[in-house]
């Protein structure tokens, strides 16, 4: 299908990326990938190439483009290769609308510069040990001090992307208790040193995918946050977590939109290679049909997706919106992916093939960033049920 969503400007952006990835990711990916981390001083040249500074202000260091789009292609182009940016996916699509939202002048001009440059990676800490996707049952505690210079921040988070690369993480703590009537009130925001006494990096966590990907446990022990640190209003950040939850699950059906169609991509070039019985497997009606059944998936995937994208740039992406783009792109990618592995046999079992990659990967797309389950129960509440 022609695509009306992108213009020359997103599409000569594309070029460029593409040529980056190829020099200066693929021949390293493997090496990533073994490691399980992106090396910190490759997030420089995302710098120096502008991905990073493409959403900040000018101001700040950035272009001042006010669109989603081109994170969008950014997931496009790394799914069409196959590969990754490590940790860095929550730097901007994650952690930069609560800076640009809720940071004062002052923090901007601190913050920002080094954000587009890539000298500080940032990531965002919400999820606790024992809680998941309910936020408002977190005990991370972040306490003022007697002389108001500082909070005292106490407690533990998992499953923090970037964790191990970021230099400053944005912590949600509770500094109230919650009300009867508002378990969700008392949580604030904090933008925290990760250099800080008594901040600490616990295991990288090793999971079945999103290898290059640095998933973190933090602890903090009377971490002393300055005041200065503090984002947004006390008290106030449950409300500000639900404001930007629409942008990361877009995000999410984006990525996982990027990973089917490269799937396709990757069976069809397999299926046309591979020869059995004296014939390529595409040429038997069974491939035909499946590719054939998961392009149409994947047509279905990007009309939502540039649909999505054209609600949120106009600023009228809703709640439920999100959740059922998320929820449909997620489990109809599932569906796709395995498909094409089913394609390519024993071979799709094998980690040296993308397509085995793309299937570990995509996985987590059904529980970060709201499980499905979530997904459902926004939609339903949205339904009047």
């Amino acid at each position: 299908m022609r695509r009306t969503v992108y213009t020359a400007d997103h599409e000569a952006f594309r070029e460029t990326l593409r040529a980056f990835i190829e020099s200066e990711v693929v021949p390293h990916y493997d090496e990533w990938y073994a490691n399980g981390i992106v090396p910190k001083e490759f997030y420089l040249k995302l710098g120096e190439l502008g991905v990073f500074g493409i959403e900040v202000p000018e101001e700040y260091g950035g272009a001042g483009i006010e669109s989603f789009k081109y994170q969008a292609v950014i997931s496009e182009e790394l799914g069409r290769a196959g590969v990754s940016f490590g940790g860095s996916s929550v730097h901007i699509a994650l952690c930069l609308p609560y800076l640009t939202g809720l940071a004062t002048d002052e923090q901007k001009q601190r913050w920002l510069p080094g954000m587009a440059s890539g000298e500080t990676m940032f990531a965002i800490a919400m999820t606790e040990p024992g809680t998941g996707s309910d936020l408002a049952g977190m005990k991370t505690t972040a306490k003022l001090s007697a002389d108001g210079t500082h909070y005292v921040l106490n407690g533990a988070k998992t499953f923090i992307t970037g964790g191990v690369n970021a230099d400053r993480v944005i912590v949600c703590a509770r500094t109230a208790p919650p009300k009867d009537d508002d378990r969700r009130y008392g949580i604030s925001l904090f933008v925290v040193d990760t250099t800080l006494p008594g901040y600490a990096v616990g295991r990288k966590l090793d999971k079945i995918g999103l290898r290059t990907s640095d998933t973190a446990e933090l602890s903090f022990t009377d971490v002393q946050v300055p005041v200065e640190d503090l984002l947004g209003e006390e008290n106030k950040g449950f409300s500000y977590l639900g404001q930007n939850l629409p942008q990361e699950r877009l995000s999410i059906a984006v990525g996982a939109y990027s990973q089917a169609a490269a799937a396709v991509r990757f069976a069809q070039a397999y299926t046309e290679d591979r020869t059995i019985f004296g014939k390529t497997v595409a040429s038997f009606q069974n491939s035909k049909f499946e590719l054939a059944a998961c392009k149409a998936k994947v047509d279905a995937m990007e009309s939502c997706v540039d649909r999505g994208l054209e609600l949120h740039d106009a600023h009228e992406l809703t709640a439920a919106d999100a959740a059922s783009l998320k929820l449909f792109c997620t489990e109809a990618a599932s569906d796709v992916i395995d498909r094409c592995l089913q394609l390519h046999g024993g071979y799709g079992y094998i980690n040296e093939y993308p397509i085995a990659r793309l299937y570990a990967d995509n996985r987590v797309n059904r529980i970060y960033g709201g499980t499905s389950e979530v997904m459902k129960s926004i939609i339903a509440k949205d339904m009047g049920l």
